[in-house]
């Protein structure tokens, strides 16, 4: 191998370690439920390249309002999935669209956009 054929071998694994950081081992930003006066467990999501906060807490028998705004008109985050609880969302690009769900079951309950780049959890204590 000649130096261009190293050199592009390390970018190139370089790269790929990067991904996988970000997809894997990157810090996640968690976020419990705030309960409002009706007894309703409520949290804003930012969607723009993830989502954000990207774990959400929550308790169990008590119905959840997710409110996801995205932020942005990239293809891979116009769909929500959540496959628990038989959800599926179109989220149009900067308008927030109501998620509302009732979680009887304690556990870790993954969500991620119609590609499944975008990943997140629903915790549910």
């Amino acid at each position: 191998m000649d130096t261009t054929a190293v050199m592009v071998t390390i970018v190139g694994l370089g790269l790929a370690g990067l991904v996988l950081w970000y997809f894997f081992f990157s810090a996640r930003q968690t976020a419990s439920a705030v309960s409002s006066s009706s007894g309703v467990q409520e949290v804003d999501i930012t969607v723009k390249g993830g989502y954000s906060p990207d774990v959400i807490e929550v308790e169990r028998g008590k119905p959840v309002q997710l409110h996801f705004y995205r932020d942005e008109e990239n293809s891979c985050s116009e769909e929500l999935l959540m496959p628990d609880f038989s959800i599926r969302r179109d989220l149009p690009a900067f308008q927030t669209t109501l998620v509302e769900l009732l979680p009887k079951e304690a556990g870790r309950f993954e969500f991620t956009c119609g590609m499944g780049m975008l990943r997140g959890a629903l915790v549910v204590k």
